[in-house]
This record gives structure tokens, sequence and C-alpha cells, in this order.
């Protein structure tokens, strides 16, 4: 069973690793229309998890469930107070309700994923406390960084993975590649014009991990391009949202090999959004791998070519917030991390905007997901404002990793596979 589901980027990775998903639980209408299309054969309830009718659909579908995962919000964490226990602070109910239902259901084995910036504020002990609930729970916290199990994002999440005590086992450690922490973008500059280069942060285990990026074969470390280059030919203010992949050059990749089986004959949401022309003006001057701090003064002018946009802050410049905006992909490295906006990061070698489909390939849901909405107009409970195009990019930003996912979900198999093989374990 998969709460605060959103798209189902978690079950995706679940169903990869040879999991069948029950049942998916969102707020947002729109999250569960996608959920629902893709996954036809679960149960998905819509709806506040903390009411009673909703959390008693959850319950009856999952009567059985061996798995629960999630990625509870929890407002609170950063202005909690040493002296009061996470789990009672009245700001943080939807991760209560994650706790309660765990020890509603009594599954084989959890996992619960959210911001690394819960452990970095000193909660790490206090929710793997809680999650144990009471010592019926052994659990084990870790940080995976998405690029380090095949993501070509870098996108760091704190997993608990828990497993019941008195089973002969122990909560797995998900195994990665630390690329991250190996490669990084040198910046160099000569004569004037800035260039970005990935470079081995150490001469052996680098030097291996940048053959791995290199190695258009190897999964294990994957790079923008890498995920990407068959779609290069989209243009920017492309209106139709599915084209023929008999149109699009043939994979070059193995990762994009992985993200077109089993996705037919036609590729969804490659709808590509129009550029102002002041964008276009600044991402001519930032190099592939750069961002605002590679444009000369001149085009940190608010208005370039008068066209007017967006609230003015006074000064005549662009503001901090803007900054975010002007960056573009390297193709030899992974990308940064999406948020859910779609400007956040433009493509390495043409210029424009990403599709939903090229979010969604960054973020390595495989090409035969579709992202949708609910086909009901206006404000709906649970609904974003922003629109379907909008709803779209945000789902994706706000989604686990699928290969994330499914590297969990694979030490997770194999530590339930054991407890089967062991039935007098699980008898006791």
């Amino acid at each position: 069973m998969d709460l605060f589901a959103g798209a189902g980027g978690i079950a995706e990775g679940f169903r990869q690793a040879g999991f069948t998903v029950v049942v998916g639980n969102d707020s947002d209408p729109d999250a569960c229309a996608t959920f629902q299309l893709n996954f036809p054969d679960a149960t998905v309830v819509h709806g506040d998890i903390r009411q009673q009718s909703v959390k008693s659909r959850i319950l009856e579908a999952a009567r059985g469930a061996d798995l629960v995962v999630g990625g509870p919000p929890c407002q609170a964490f950063s202005q909690v107070r040493n002296h009061v226990r996470i789990i009672d602070d009245p700001r943080n109910s939807l991760y209560k309700e994650f706790v309660h239902i765990v020890g509603e259901v009594m599954p084989a084995a959890f996992l619960m994923e959210n911001v690394t910036g819960i452990d970095q504020m000193g909660f790490r002990e206090q929710i793997a406390s809680d999650l144990a609930l009471g010592g019926r729970y052994e659990v084990l916290p870790q940080v995976i960084d998405a690029a380090d199990v095949g993501v070509p994002q870098t996108r760091k999440r704190l997993i608990f993975i828990g497993v019941r005590k008195g089973r002969g086992v122990v909560p797995p450690t998900v195994r990665q590649t630390h690329a991250t922490s190996l490669l990084s973008l040198l910046r160099t500059e000569r004569r004037g014009k800035v260039r970005y280069e990935a470079q081995e942060l150490d001469d052996l285990l680098g030097s291996a991990a940048a053959a791995a990026l290199r190695d258009t074969n190897d999964l294990s470390i994957v790079s923008a391009a890498q995920a990407l280059s068959d779609l290069e030919v989209l243009p920017s203010g492309l209106r139709h949202d599915s084209l023929l992949y008999a149109s699009l050059p043939e994979p070059q990749t193995a990762y994009q090999r992985y993200a077109r089986a089993g996705a037919g004959e036609l590729l969804f949401n490659v709808q590509v959004p129009r550029m102002r022309k002041d964008t276009q003006l600044r991402l001519r001057a930032v190099p592939p791998g750069g961002n605002h701090r590679d444009l000369p003064e001149r085009l940190l002018v608010r208005n370039i070519t008068g066209e007017k946009w967006g609230q003015e802050n006074g000064t005549g410049k662009l503001s901090r917030r803007h900054y975010y905006a002007y960056r573009r992909l390297h193709p030899d490295m992974w990308s940064w991390t999406l948020n859910t906006k779609a400007d956040c990061v433009y493509h390495y070698g043409v210029l424009r905007s990403l599709s939903v489909r090229e979010f969604a390939r960054l973020h390595s849901f495989p090409d035969r997901f579709v992202f949708t909405t609910d086909p009901r107009t206006g404000p709906l409970p649970g609904r974003h404002d922003g629109g379907p195009a909008h709803s779209r990019y945000r789902q994706v930003g706000n989604a686990v990793p699928p290969l994330l996912a499914r590297a969990c979900a694979e030490a997770i198999r194999e530590t339930l596979e054991i407890m089967v093989n062991r039935p007098e374990l699980v008898a006791a």
C-alpha cells in the first residue's frame, strides 16, 4: 500500500522490483488520476487520510499487504522544540497517520521517505523510535542520493526501512555507487569564455565512476544526455502532447532503451513551453552546466527587450528568486534536483525548456508511465492552482524517482525472501 502516493513514483519502483500495488492514496485528485491510469488494477483512494471514511477505505483495500510505503509531509519539523515529540505535534498529523497505519496493518516491512532536512535538524533517532512501534520493528535510516542508484538527477532523500522483529532478519542497506561524492562539474574561464566539465574528485574511485558515467551501456551512473538525447528534436512551443516513436531517432543508450520498454507506438507528455525573448537571450549566454552566475551584467536587467512579465522588485534587475530559473543541464553529468516548475532547468543542447516527458526521464519514470489530470474542471478538494500543464510538472517534481524506490524495493525483497524461506521464524 502506497500512502501520500502522489503520481506513484514509489509504487512504480516497487512494481519494477516485482511487487503488486494494491492501493494508493493521495489528497490531490490530479495525482490520483495519474496513479489510477498507471496502476489500473489498484484501488485508488482520493482524500485526506485523517478522515475516518478515507482511512477505512484504505485499510479495507490493503488487507494482507506485505508492505506499507509512503512519504508523509512533516510541516513542523523546523519549529518543534526539543522537549516536544514530533509525533505529538498537531502540525505533523499526516506523519502520525503513517505511523498509526503501519501499526494497524503490521506489514512484514515498511518504507518511509522524506527530505534530508529532517536529518540535518537532528530528528533521525526520534523518527526511528516512533516507527519502531514500541520495539515491534527494527528500523534503519539511511540517506540515498538518486544519482547514486542510476537516476540521471541528484536528489537526496532520507529513507527509513523497517522490518518486523523476531523474523531473523534486519533492515537492509541499499547499495549505492557514491558517484555524487566522486564526480563534480568544474568551471573554467579562458579568454572570457566559460566552460563546465566533469571532473574526478578521487584518483582511483573517481576514475572508475567517470568511466561508468561515460559508458552509454552502463545503467549505474547516467548523464542528462544519456537520458534525453533521443528527444532533442522536440521543438520549443510544441503544442501536441503525443507523437509517434517512429518520428524520433532510435534509442542511443541503455537508459533510453529502459525508458522506452513497453511504451507502445506513442510517446506522451511531449508538449514544450514557449520561452520569452529575455529568457532566450540569457540562456544563450549560459554554457551547458552553467547558471545565473555566468550572465554578464547587461543580461541581469529585469526587462531586456521591454517585454513586461511578473512582479517588479523595484531595482530594475533580476531578484534572487529568479536565479534558479537560469540553469542549463550539462550533457555529461546528471541533472540538478528538479522542482515543480517547468523553468527550473533548461536543455543542454537547444535553447528551450523541457517537456514533462523529459522531466519524467530525468526522474527515471519509464515512458509508459503517462501523466494526466482529473478531467473535472475548476477547483476540487486537494487540487493545486496552476492548471493541467503545471499539475503534470508538479506531479513529476514531487515524486520519488522510481529507480531510487526500485533500489530500496530490491533490497527489501531480498530480506522478505529470507523470511519466506525460513518459515520457522515467521511462525515464531
